[in-house]
């Protein structure tokens, strides 16, 4: 059997970053890259597990009670292969403080190992695992999707909507009505009987699951309010967030005592402990109830938090990556904006101990089509071989791109050496559309913008582009401007949407001859209106 190493699927993949953990850098640049999935762990962040393009498993680090599932407890710098759990996939994995570690597999099976003083492996022993058992009691006919650890104790979702827990329970985190610990997988019920669970969420000994209808229900460990029912009382069985009625939230996160909640309207409401800001209130004050995370304007969509941290994170719509609570030591007390491109990042660079909020995993959807990489080019310095100048500012373009995309270009580029071009014709605004319309095809203008790019379109011939500035001049029309947009659709011989102005005007006549615009028509023009309004009747009365 010759092994040979997997390179051929390399270039059609994205590489996971994982450089901003330092543990990573016990591992050579050829390993890095086979490496598809990641999560750092333990109590300093010495330990971690990865998969490889292979569906290999491999573990590194300290092993603390076993935690690396290699059957001894020796710590290793080297990665070691988990053979155990070869050609398994995995899609959801978590840790406890022990550490224990909880794992499904695309499959739906579970595999459980580390750390056990409280049972929370559910193998019903309190010995710790030093590999990988598969955990089937009360699952044996259910497929697991989604698991999540508290300090000692663990929950798992599954594909029904159902939530089983075990493990350690001197708070009720197992949700049982009682407080001695659960050897084995046991079914939430109460008031999630007949609820279809989508998330679930551990902090350090409570527990929270996300219904199928944005209703939250929430149970275990309540000292600091971090089950958001505005009060302080352990919670033995499930009981829903009331304070969130007629909000639907659809993603929930834990830190060691805090809650965050993400609704589906892209808002973050937050409760509990507080006293590293890791509510993001501007306060260091607990909460026992929901309390709205302000942010920009811009939708959040994702949430970040890890019950061994008093870290939060958050991610915007537009790709903004914010963080708050306990960074590197120091209490932020409001959403501070970073510059990350993932929450992953914040809890690697600024989180105590540095592990991971969930399993990193290269996102397939990341491939970057030709399209979208040329428009991320546009206006780049760093690859640009040519500047316009235009109002004292530069935008800065790729002479190759141009030539390609217009024919203008193709002909005033070809032996120009020049690596600036002043252009004075043009405004600042209506250039730099231009120049964007080649790399993105699409433009973002007022209707006024629009008439100035409308005379370039048409002094470049750009027939395409002319349509969409007619669209967007339609689309922006009101009695003030109305005049205004018909001169410059005669001006620059646009038949379409003289046509449409001159009906617009016409069916709003009285308002519009009353306009500064009217007022200041070209006496050409005017006249021509007129005759032209005669002709379909305007004054007939």
């Amino acid at each position: 059997l010759n092994k040979q190493p997997v390179q051929a699927t390399l270039s059609s993949l994205k590489m996971l970053d994982v450089g901003k953990w330092p543990i990573f850098s016990l591992c050579s640049e050829e390993e890095l890259q086979l490496i598809r999935q990641a999560c750092v762990f333990g109590s300093a962040g010495n330990e971690v597990l990865y998969t490889t393009v292979n569906d290999e498993i491999f573990v590194l680090g300290t092993n603390c009670c076993g935690c690396l599932g290699l059957g001894d407890v020796q710590s290793t710098i080297e990665p070691r292969r988990l053979d155990s759990l070869s050609g398994k996939k995995i899609a959801s994995l978590s840790y406890g403080s022990g550490p224990h570690i909880v794992l499904a597999t695309t499959e739906g099976e579970v595999f459980t190992w580390g750390h056990n003083a409280y049972s929370q492996l559910g193998n019903g022993t309190t010995n710790h695992g030093l590999v990988p058992c598969q955990i089937s009691t009360n699952l044996s006919n259910k497929q697991v999707i989604e698991v999540a650890c508290g300090s000692y104790h663990s929950l798992v979702l599954t594909s029904d909507g159902e939530v089983f827990a075990w493990g350690y329970n001197n708070s009720g985190q197992v949700g049982s009505g009682s407080t001695v610990n659960q050897p084995i997988p046991r079914r939430v019920t109460g008031c999630l009987q007949n609820k279809v669970v989508v998330t679930i969420a551990c902090g350090q000994m409570c527990c929270m699951a996300v219904v199928d209808t944005g209703e939250v229900y929430v149970w275990g460990y309540n000292g600091n309010g971090q089950l958001g029912l505005g009060s302080s009382g352990n919670q033995p069985t499930p009981c829903r967030v009331a304070a969130l009625q007629g909000i639907r939230v659809q993603r929930v996160a834990c830190g060691y005592a805090h809650t965050l909640v993400l609704t589906d309207e892209g808002q973050v409401y937050a409760w509990g402990a507080n006293s590293y800001g890791q509510l993001g209130t501007g306060n260091k004050s607990n909460q026992s109830y929901p309390t709205p995370v302000t942010m920009e304007k811009d939708r959040i969509i994702e949430i970040a938090a890890c019950h061994s941290t008093h870290t939060s994170a958050a991610k915007t719509q537009g790709g903004h990556v914010y963080m708050w609570g306990q960074c590197r030591g120091q209490s932020v007390i409001l959403p501070h904006l970073t510059h990350f491109s993932c929450t992953d990042d914040v809890f690697a660079c600024f989180a105590t101990p540095a592990v991971s909020w969930r399993l990193l995993s290269v996102e397939p959807d990341d491939h970057l089509t030709v399209a979208e990489s040329l428009k991320r080019e546009f206006d780049n310095p760093d690859t640009a071989d040519l500047k316009f100048l235009v109002d004292g500012k530069y935008i800065y373009a790729h002479k190759v791109l141009l030539k390609i995309r217009c024919e203008h270009f193709r002909s005033s580029l070809e032996d120009n050496e020049d690596d600036i071009v002043e252009m004075s014709e043009f405004s600042y605004p209506v250039y730099r559309a231009f120049l964007e319309y080649l790399y993105t095809d699409s433009i973002s203008l007022s209707p006024e913008e629009a008439v100035g790019l409308l005379d370039l379109a048409t002094f470049y011939r750009e027939n395409r582009l002319k349509k969409l500035c007619q669209q967007t001049i339609k689309q922006g029309i009101c009695e003030e401007n109305a005049i205004a947009l018909l001169s410059a659709a005669v001006k620059y011989e646009a038949q379409d949407l003289e046509e449409f102005c001159f009906r617009f005007c016409i069916n709003h006549l009285t308002v519009v001859t009353q306009t500064s615009g009217f007022a200041e028509m070209d006496h050409d023009l005017l006249k021509n209106f007129i005759s032209k309004a005669s002709r379909v009747g305007a004054f007939k009365n």
